[in-house]
């Protein structure tokens, strides 16, 4: 019998006075009865409206029926078959924004908990499932993919079951890209990451760390010295983007994709850590995107009181809702309607304030939000020791400058078909590298949708 509530259960979480002192997953999971409770608020629609808002379309509506039978292997058996990456998904991906936002519940109600689901059946299958993946038999052709963030990881695990010999190339010592850089831990455990890429190692996909294609080799080396039949590009974008304002280069001003990537990968917060990273008194994240929420609530956990500067309203956030709340509650305070105009520092050149000037908002511009127009004699100064951009990132030019015939984007993206295939042939990117910094699911869809391109080219 369906459930009519129009509420989803709660997702269990940390306190907020605990959580915003650790760095332990915030989050905890649903109980098997919570999920048998919330899977039976699925009507398990005729036409699968949330289907729709899927990248990688994962049969939403089946993997929920056998939720509700108590059958969560076969529910992750679903899943499993166009995602990649189900407890990666589960936690950080937008569902109220893909997925979610078509659910027939939402109309009167809230949507089923469709990533609450997700997330956890793909833990209860790490949790129960026992034997190594079946290595499928070799088909004789090699593929280069370069980056091992989620459109590298979900293009290698695609062609792997095909039975191509894949290998990867990771620019840093570990591998998962964003996943275990940007993402903090307390988002999206690196276990979590580390298990989805010893799956990949199951199947025969060989990782090779501590290589930068561009530096270390080429894209044309691979392909004309190394013998690669095809490569695929999803190197992100890890380019970060700054403010064209006075003070920029001081001491203390950071991105946010090296404050993240020093406490995500390098777990610079812990006391024995070979690369420490100074704890702020106070701290300034310029933006409002979820890295900013993510450095904001790093920050918080070093002990620091954090002030996110955007130039809009809290209603205009580009942050996941539930990020924004989760640092609200934290501790996080929001300084929306006021941009910065200058960053000081004292004689020694270090950070000790952010000058910002108000805002308020004006008729819509081209990205269809209402344009902030700045309030003359509102200036006003924060003391601050740290200044953390988190405006985006653009994708790095390493790659485009170093492989002949590669097409560029204006804005620094590769240029591909609706393949995935780029300007030179066999040549395939997808993901960050391709449209700037989206999201985690979108990069899933870009490389599934190459590494069906490849197959069908090298199959013929």
């Amino acid at each position: 019998m369906a459930n009519m509530s129009l509420k989803k259960n709660p997702m269990p979480s940390q306190d907020p006075n605990v959580r915003n002192k650790n760095f332990d997953e915030v989050a905890l999971g649903y109980t098997e009865e919570q999920a048998l409770d919330e899977a039976t608020r699925c009507l398990n629609c005729k036409n699968k409206p949330c289907m729709q808002g899927c990248p990688v379309m994962v049969h939403i509506p089946d993997f929920i029926a056998e939720v509700a039978k108590g059958d969560f292997e076969a529910a992750y058996q679903i899943i499993a078959a166009t995602s990649a990456l189900p407890a990666v998904c589960g936690r950080v991906c937008p569902q109220e924004s893909q997925c979610e936002k078509y659910c027939v519940r939402g109309i009167k109600g809230e949507p089923v908990g469709i990533g609450r689901l997700e997330r956890f059946v793909a833990d209860w299958h790490r949790e129960h499932a026992s034997g190594a993946a079946e290595k499928p038999a070799s088909n004789g052709h090699r593929v280069a993919v370069v980056g091992s963030g989620p459109s590298g990881l979900t293009c290698a695990g695609d062609l792997a079951r095909k039975g191509y010999d894949v290998t990867v190339f990771e620019a840093l010592h570990l591998a998962g890209g964003v996943l275990v850089y940007g993402i903090p831990e307390f988002r999206l455990p690196k276990t979590i990451v580390q298990k989805e890429v010893d799956g990949l190692k199951e199947l025969g996909v060989t990782i090779a760390t501590d290589t930068v294609i561009g530096r270390t080799i080429t894209v044309d080396e691979l392909m004309e010295e190394q013998g690669f039949e095809a490569v695929f590009i999803g190197s992100g974008a890890g380019l970060p983007m700054f403010m064209n304002i006075p003070g920029v280069n001081y001491k203390g001003v950071l991105s946010a994709n090296e404050f993240l990537t020093r406490i995500n990968l390098m777990k610079a917060y812990k006391p024995d850590s070979d690369t420490p990273i100074q704890h702020p008194k106070k701290v300034a994240v310029v933006g409002g995107g979820n890295v900013a929420m993510d450095a904001a609530r790093c920050a918080k956990r070093l002990g620091a009181e954090v002030y996110v500067v955007y130039r809009r309203g809290m209603e205009e956030l580009p942050a996941r809702k539930e990020e924004v709340e989760h640092a609200e509650e934290e501790g996080i305070i929001f300084k929306t309607l006021n941009n910065p105009v200058e960053i000081m520092a004292d004689e020694n050149d270090n950070v000790n304030k952010i000058r910002c000037i108000k805002m308020e908002l004006g008729e819509p511009d081209a990205s269809g939000r209402r344009r902030p127009i700045e309030v003359p004699g509102s200036e006003f100064e924060l003391d601050v020791d740290c200044v953390i951009m988190a405006l985006g990132t653009s994708p790095n030019p390493l790659i485009k400058s170093t492989t002949k015939g590669l097409e560029i984007n204006k804005k620094g993206g590769i240029v591909v078909n609706e393949d995935g295939l780029t300007s030179r042939e066999h040549v395939y990117a997808g993901g960050d590298a391709v449209t700037g910094a989206a999201t985690v699911i979108l990069a899933m869809g870009a490389g599934k949708t190459a590494a069906k391109a490849i197959d069908e080219a090298l199959s013929k």
